[in-house]
């Protein structure tokens, strides 16, 4: 009896424990279930690649040359800050993925009036600012007039291309209903659509713009398809994905770091490590180390730029004619595209690049000749005195290595009695001290914003811009005529005929050395998909993925 107790006993606990075994393997089987439904729902959430079977967050480390300005794109002017706010501010149009052809953004339509004075707008539905507050047509006028009623030295963007002589071009913003918003101007212009499509026109959150003030570009607020969440100075900007972003499927990225690092070779020292996934301001010289290495890619950006020699105008001895003109015979620009670019840039003759619809093809750079830049300095009288040379202290699409760039200027003016020192500041204070004329010669750049001549000559070299883009305080009545009647003429062969006019007057007048237009160059892992660099530098980030 006790061992059939026993064996029954025992019977009786292997049973029991079958039985919780077999629940155990129930509910683990329904975990495992449960864990592989959320991973599929977090792929599909956060728009990862098909080759993707993990939630492991997409995230894209961008290395670049130096930090942002500011993350407000109303009041910046620089490249680093555009490379952000890009991402985070949509404009009511869009250019082209590689071009800047016009394109539907925050409006899907839009009508323009037989005499070219009122522009219509339907606006898309539907989309949130990252604040949870509407996007309507309202928010559109506080836009507007936030940037009419500002600063003018604040607004830098918005009165060189939204003003004339003093006037506003745009003269009047109604609404008519939520999504119409309807544009009054005081005269035409040609590029006015153009204009908005532009990078600092990014629509902001009238809530947040409101309430923050001054410190709007500290924490910004948009529609775009990433929305800020962190900045550490002069390390790194974070934005993340946006879950509520109106257009369906985008971003595909979760997360973009954007990482200063000034110094081109250790930016790409950093991504042969694996440290960053993307890195832009490659030098042309790294050009074939990047081609010869299977785990990384090459891109070239379509070339808009112009790399300069400024001299301000208004400064003994650039305040000289003749001087200019010789600063212009005294630089050997084709020894400094050989020596910097590598091939992946040609020698600039005028203040914009040849692909610029209106380009003065008929005039030619001023060529390496010291005997005639000596010759122009006796005549001008020039004393001699030492000038200060700047150089730029970060690399840009247009000028890779601003240091080195300048010591070869500094020795061409040396060997034609002009001497010379070199300084440089930290890149916000440097453009700020150009901008208030305080540099003798400066080394500075433009990558364009729209494509369009007016772009480059008028936001660059006319006199309404002095204090703003036109760090060479140039002034010249007659190419503030043609430009004036540039902006409103609506025939295009007209257009490009003021302009090669303007073009021939400037060349004359010599307010910068134009030294090149490059090819900018970037790098990548193997595995980064879809990566579109812009004409503009401004580059739309929310089609990118990673293998």
């Amino acid at each position: 009896m006790r061992k059939g107790k026993l064996y029954l006993v025992s019977l009786m606990m292997l049973l029991i424990m079958s039985l919780f075994l077999a629940a155990c393997g129930a509910d683990d089987a329904e975990t495992s279930s449960s864990e592989t439904n959320n991973d599929s729902s977090t792929n599909t959430d956060s728009n990862t690649t098909d080759n993707s079977s993990s939630s492991t967050p997409q995230v894209l480390v961008f290395g670049r040359g130096a930090d942002s300005v500011s993350l407000d794109p109303g009041i910046v002017t620089d490249g680093e800050s555009f490379k952000v706010t890009q991402n985070v501010f949509e404009t009511l149009l869009n250019f082209g993925e590689q071009d800047t052809t016009i394109n539907p953004g925050l409006a899907k339509e839009w009508e323009v009036s037989e005499d070219g004075l009122t522009y219509t707008f339907q606006l898309q539905e539907g989309v949130k600012f990252h604040d949870g507050t509407d996007f309507n047509a309202d928010a559109v006028i506080k836009n507007i007039n936030r940037w009419k009623g500002g600063k003018e030295e604040d607004f830098y963007y918005f009165n060189s291309m939204f003003k004339a002589e003093g006037e506003d071009i745009i003269k009047d913003v109604t609404a008519e209903g939520d999504h119409t918003v309807v544009f009054t101007l005081s005269r035409p212009q040609a590029p006015f659509l153009k204009n908005l499509a532009m990078s600092p026109f990014g629509i902001g959150s009238p809530t947040a713009f409101e309430a923050a003030g001054d410190k709007f570009g500290d924490n910004p607020v948009g529609t775009g398809p990433f929305k800020f969440t962190d900045w550490k100075r002069n390390d790194s900007i974070t934005i993340e994905k946006f879950e509520d972003y109106w257009q369906e499927g985008l971003p595909k990225l979760d997360k973009v770091i954007f990482r200063s690092i000034p110094d081109n070779s250790a930016r790409l020292n950093e991504l042969m490590a694996g440290n960053i996934d993307l890195a832009d301001g490659i030098n042309p010289s790294d050009g074939k180390t990047v081609e010869g290495d299977s785990t990384l890619q090459l891109i070239e950006r379509p070339s808009m730029n112009i790399g300069y020699l400024g001299l301000t105008n208004t400064r003994a001895p650039f305040d000289n004619k003749l001087v200019r003109q010789a600063v212009n015979y005294a630089i050997d620009k084709q020894a400094i595209v050989d020596a910097f670019f590598e091939g992946r840039a040609e020698v600039a003759a005028n203040p914009m690049p040849s692909s610029i619809s209106g380009y003065n093809d008929a005039i030619s750079p001023y060529p390496y000749d010291p005997e005639k830049a000596k010759s122009l300095l006796a005549e001008a009288g020039y004393d001699g005195k030492e000038i200060e040379l700047w150089a730029m202290p970060v690399p840009r699409p247009y000028m890779p290595d601003g240091a080195k760039v300048a010591e070869v200027i500094q020795k061409n003016l040396e060997d034609v009695g002009i001497p010379s020192k070199i300084v440089t500041f930290e890149w916000a204070t440097y453009l700020e001290k150009a901008k208030n004329g305080e540099a003798d010669a400066f080394m500075l750049g433009w990558t364009g914003d729209n494509g369009d001549a007016d772009n480059f000559i008028y936001t660059l070299l006319d006199k309404d811009n002095i204090g703003s883009n036109n760090y060479a305080f140039y002034s010249n009545e007659e190419v503030h005529e043609l430009l004036i009647q540039a902006q409103s003429e609506t025939d295009e062969n007209v257009r490009n005929e003021l302009y090669k006019k303007a073009q021939e007057i400037i060349h004359d007048d010599a307010p910068w050395v134009p030294l090149a237009h490059s090819t900018p160059l970037l790098a990548a892992k193997a595995g980064v998909k879809d990566f579109k660099p812009h004409p503009t530098g401004s580059d739309k980030l929310d089609k990118v993925s990673m293998e």
